[in-house]
């Protein structure tokens, strides 16, 4: 049976040379790999001062700050009717700019998508369109559009929508390509042309995939939306950055906490919708 075996190890060994020869060497590049990579980490680490007695100093002021906020404490109702205000208004700067930057992003997904838009240049330019917007980071945005319309909520949505387009372009694109092609070049042979070739054979099979990216995205830009408020693009972010300037901590830890339970909510209803989705594309399937 030993025997056997050897030969059929040899026999293998033998037909798939590629799959046995150099392990050795690869372990060995992976392992020097590893250790480089901590090397360069410590390195970096410590030219960046985590070794020094500034991180250790910074690490007990940090704990001081802790206990300063404790217990939350926004002051009285009507700050307490103004942050609730205000995190509506977050809320709602998040779900406009989202869903704005969703419907936007869908043409150009679909210009970026290389089964569908067999022009290459015209490919390519939408790529790299998508490419730029996504470069600039949204608080880059927030800043710009401030100064085109002014201090206020619908800075923030611009903001949002404008950094997001990019990245629904990029995801959405990607989905599409990933789509299964049988569909739509079956209604494509039966005459039914590109357009709804793409309406009925490409958007259904990837709608439950686009519909819960733009919801986990919606999770993500209600933080957002109050790190955008801290440069004047509305929302809790304002009062955020006041509290903390005036070291108002026990209403700054109010604040933070309050956009916990709501980012908290927002993802379990989100994760209810996106498997909810994900149960229709199975069953669709």
């Amino acid at each position: 049976m030993a025997l056997r075996m050897s030969v059929d190890m040899a026999a293998i060994r033998a037909r798939h040379p590629h799959h046995f020869g150099g392990s050795g060497r690869s372990r060995q590049l992976a392992v020097a790999t590893g250790v480089a990579a901590a090397l360069l980490l410590l390195f970096g680490m410590g030219q960046l001062g985590f070794f020094g007695g500034t991180f250790l100093a910074g690490l007990g002021k940090l704990g001081e700050i802790a206990g300063l906020m404790l217990p939350p404490d926004p002051g009285d109702w009507a700050h307490v009717r103004l942050y609730l205000l205000s995190l509506v208004e977050t809320v709602a700067i998040a779900l406009l700019g989202t869903l704005a930057a969703a419907v936007l992003a869908g043409p150009l997904a679909l210009l970026a998508a290389k089964n569908v838009m067999t022009a290459r240049i015209m490919h390519f330019l939408a790529r790299r369109s998508l490419d730029t917007i996504r470069s600039v980071d949204i608080l880059i945005w927030a800043l710009i559009w401030i100064n085109v319309v002014g201090l206020g909520p619908f800075a923030g949505v611009l903001a949002i929508m404008t950094s997001d387009i990019g990245n629904f372009g990029k995801l959405f694109s990607e989905a599409i390509e990933a789509a299964d092609r049988k569909p739509r070049e079956g209604i494509v042979a039966a005459g039914g042309g590109a357009v709804l070739g793409i309406r009925f054979g490409i958007l259904p099979e990837v709608f439950p995939v686009l519909a819960s990216q733009v919801l986990y995205f919606f999770e993500s830009n209600t933080r957002s939306a109050t790190i955008i408020g801290i440069v004047g693009a509305g929302g809790l972010g304002l009062h955020l950055a006041e509290a903390i300037r005036t070291l108002e901590l026990q209403q700054a830890s109010f604040i933070i906490l309050t956009i916990l339970i709501a980012v908290a909510a927002i993802d379990v209803v989100s994760n209810q919708l996106r498997f909810a989705l994900i149960g229709r594309r199975g069953r669709l399937a």
